[in-house]
């Protein structure tokens, strides 16, 4: 079984990697933690909650600061027009959800997990790195208790979707996200290089349900707003960003890496781009050097990992 940390901002695309990890029977999901992005801590704090009540999850969800690392990168707006005022595409989820939160801030949370499960937890971030880079520097040693680190965020050889260098997770903190990248951990990176190209259609979406009853049929209706905006870029879809991170943990060989030390830029026009020196290519001296190796993906069997997410989300409760 994997033990998994979510570290999340729901967000619809959240939301199916979150049913995912729930109902994937070798993934143990042992927390949540919540941070900023695709809406405001409070309100994805409040989505996970939600989401926690409505499929029977049983993790604890612990809410971030909702602070960047640099706290002059806080966002003003929210993408209302990719997620909804709700951030899960407008269902209308209930203002208030009567279930407790964890009582410690998430930062703390990742740490005393970690330290409870040394060499076995998985943190899989798909929001903003915020949560990590504050664990880090509360408790820079939980690093090596860590088993690894799977994030879905940056753009290595395409563009970004946020501005033509960044991709949007990093953009939002990329203070937190060099410090995640260089930390001596395990750190897989699944980003807009093999995300975009995972496209669930309505009609697969479809299938799921009919298969799946009730929690498919939610996942479903959050999901419609997500495909509307996606249609400007795929054909009557949705790209699963967040869901590649997850399945990477369980099928790591439907995906093809690239090894090398990861910088994330910070400042100027290249705001929040990831680069990476490719292990093995040589250089002058420079900022990647005496930095651990990360993995980059660069390729990946979308049709089998389409395949795998259909048949989890499908399982019966």
């Amino acid at each position: 079984m994997h033990k998994v940390i979510f570290d999340t901002d729901p967000g619809i695309d959240d939301a199916m990697a979150l049913l995912f990890l729930h109902q994937h029977p070798e993934i143990d999901l042992i927390g949540i933690t919540t941070v900023f992005g695709n809406a405001s801590v409070e309100t994805t704090t409040r989505n996970a909650l939600f989401l926690k009540r409505e499929w029977n999850i049983t993790a604890p969800v612990a809410r971030g600061d909702g602070k960047a690392f640099d706290p002059m990168r806080n966002p003003v707006d929210w993408p209302v027009m990719i997620h909804g005022h709700d951030g899960l595409g407008n269902i209308d989820v209930p203002q208030t959800i009567d279930l407790p939160v964890d009582p410690r801030p998430a930062h703390r949370f990742i740490i005393d997990t970690v330290r409870e499960n040394p060499g076995e937890v998985t943190l899989i971030a798909v929001g903003r790195m915020s949560n990590l880079a504050f664990a880090l520097k509360e408790d820079p040693q939980i690093a090596a208790l860590v088993k690894q680190v799977i994030i879905m965020g940056g753009a290595f050889d395409v563009p970004g979707n946020i501005t033509p260098a960044a991709e949007a997770n990093i953009h939002g903190d990329p203070e937190a996200a060099d410090v995640v990248m260089t930390a001596p951990w395990n750190v897989t990176v699944v980003g807009l290089d093999v995300t975009m190209k995972t496209v669930m259609t309505r009609t697969l979406l479809d299938e799921i349900v009919r298969k799946g009853g009730a929690r498919a049929k939610l996942l479903s209706d959050i999901s419609q707003l997500y495909i509307d905006f996606y249609g400007r870029h795929v054909k009557d879809g949705m790209v699963v960003h967040d869901s590649c991170a997850c399945i990477y943990l369980v099928a790591p060989e439907l995906f093809t890496t690239r090894s090398g030390a990861i910088r994330v830029v910070a400042g100027g026009i290249a705001d929040g781009q990831t680069i990476q020196k490719p292990d093995g290519r040589a250089f002058p001296p420079g900022n990647w050097d005496e930095l651990p190796s990360q993995h980059a993906c660069i390729g990946i069997d979308a049709d089998a990992v389409l395949a795998l997410l259909a048949e989890t989300l499908a399982r019966p409760a």
